[in-house]
């Protein structure tokens, strides 16, 4: 049987061959077990530092290493914690684990490191959850709104405002007591206040999901137009690798192709789609229609066409046809390809002159990606909502909150009153782990990889 009182051990470095490689160990036996299959005397080292010496398995060495102790409660976990680096050999690896499992330790489960962590009050499940967020995050803006979760700032905005709610619940609650009475003890008018501020705040993280969520994801941008306008070429220069095929054969691009790019620490997923054209090829046409569908749901259309040869009637037509959808006039460029081969005074002064193939013009599309939907995104504020779940409990603590707003608007009772907070507060208590179950704690430290 699993248990919490189980000294557990893993990898907590990158799986594979590396120079060194870390094997953590926490629990309460962890400076027990460590000196079963080690040279150097871990019971007198001192806490954070650091010893040479060697792993035995009985008379056999395994390895020469280095093995750090960090004593309760000032650890990761709040346990005893040794870490031992090792060389990177997965075959070590895999021997010093063996040697722990058959003195005594366990290997622990996903996320369980971090999870003690959360259990023993080193942090609050949001912290938890953004440590996830930090290991995974591919540019600077993620890295950015992870770190600023792992502070805390959120988990104390949201816990400041529940303890309020909290001892106003507590308040209704007492004049429960004394209903005979006919006493008031919460002020209805301070409550009223807080319960505006709190809607008030949560709005404002429920609208920072949009944001958020791109950040985290990667903000899509779609690179649509019509057939050998160098669609594909500008994949390829973006990326600076030969990603999707070019050639002077048009309809060449059937499927949309993706990859991502980080440009001034900001993730972009650029989407290279079919040519926009009326065709009677089946697998074409099924191409173009994943192009509009990908389209709509971009964050910004790049409109790409040829302007030594373009078309300004079909041109227009298929503008048109993008400036209809819900999205298409939200974040469009326009970009003239193989203005290297042109007049440029007769170009519309909104369009953005490019060559995709020498280059021209690429900074200049970069810098504009970043300032229309980067820097201003990540500037609306320290508090970006880019979870999920955090998400989807704002929108039920919005509920409930207005519940409340409208219950006091039309003198509900203290008792209906007092299940609505109580509905709030515990999802208030949900995002920061305050309430949380077995199950909740298991679905999301399952996401997290062995070793952390």
């Amino acid at each position: 049987m699993k248990g919490k009182s189980d000294t557990i051990c893993a990898i907590s470095t990158a799986p594979g061959v590396g120079g060194i490689a870390v094997i953590r160990i926490s629990g309460d036996n962890s400076f027990k077990i460590s000196q079963k299959i080690f040279s150097g005397n871990v019971r007198e080292q001192e806490s954070m530092s650091v010893k040479f010496g060697m792993i035995m398995d009985g008379e056999h060495v395994i390895d020469e290493v280095l093995l750090s102790k960090f004593i309760s409660p000032r650890t990761f976990t709040g346990e005893d914690v040794i870490e031992i680096s090792c060389h990177g050999s997965i075959f070590i690896q895999q021997e010093i684990l063996r040697v722990l499992i058959e003195k005594g330790c366990r290997m622990a489960d996903h996320g369980e490191f971090t999870k003690r962590a959360f259990l023993n009050g080193k942090m609050d499940l949001s912290q938890a959850e953004a440590v996830a967020d930090l290991i995974a995050s591919e540019s600077a803006a993620q890295h950015n709104l992870a770190m600023s979760q792992m502070k805390g700032g959120f988990s104390k905005d949201i816990s400041a405002l529940r303890q309020k709610l909290l001892d106003f619940s507590s308040l209704i609650e007492l004049e429960l007591d004394f209903s005979e009475e006919d006493v008031e003890f919460a002020d209805r008018k301070e409550l009223y206040r807080l319960v505006g501020n709190i809607l008030s705040k949560v709005t404002e993280l429920i609208d920072s999901f949009r944001v958020g969520n791109v950040i985290k994801t990667g903000i899509p941008v779609a690179i649509i137009g019509p057939p050998n306008s160098g669609k594909s070429t500008l994949l390829n220069a973006l990326l600076k690798e030969d990603r999707a095929i070019v050639s002077e054969i048009a309809g060449t691009t059937r499927d949309a192709i993706e990859d991502r790019i980080s440009i001034d620490g900001i993730l972009f997923r650029f989407i290279d789609t079919a040519g926009l054209r009326e065709t009677e090829d089946v697998i074409e046409n099924q191409g173009i229609k994943l192009a509009l569908e990908k389209a709509k749901s971009a964050r910004v259309i790049l409109f790409l066409y040829d302007a030594s040869e373009s078309n300004l009637v079909e041109m227009n037509r298929l503008l048109s046809s993008i400036e209809r959808m819900e999205n298409g006039t939200e974040h469009l460029m326009i970009l003239a390809n193989k203005c290297d081969k042109i007049d440029t005074h007769k170009i519309d002064s909104s369009h953005l002159l490019i060559s995709a193939k020498s280059g021209t013009g690429l900074v200049e599309l970069k810098t504009k990606l970043v300032d229309t939907v980067g820097r201003a995104a990540i500037q609306q504020g320290n508090h970006i909502v880019t979870n999920v779940r955090h998400y989807s409990l704002l929108i039920q603590v919005s509920e409930s909150i207005l519940q409340v707003k409208n219950g006091m608007d039309s003198e509900l009772s203290s008792d209906l009153l007092a299940l609505e907070i109580r509905r709030s507060l515990h999802y208030l208590g949900e995002l920061t782990g305050e309430i949380s179950t077995e199950d909740i704690l298991g679905n999301i430290f399952s996401r997290f990889c062995i070793g952390k």
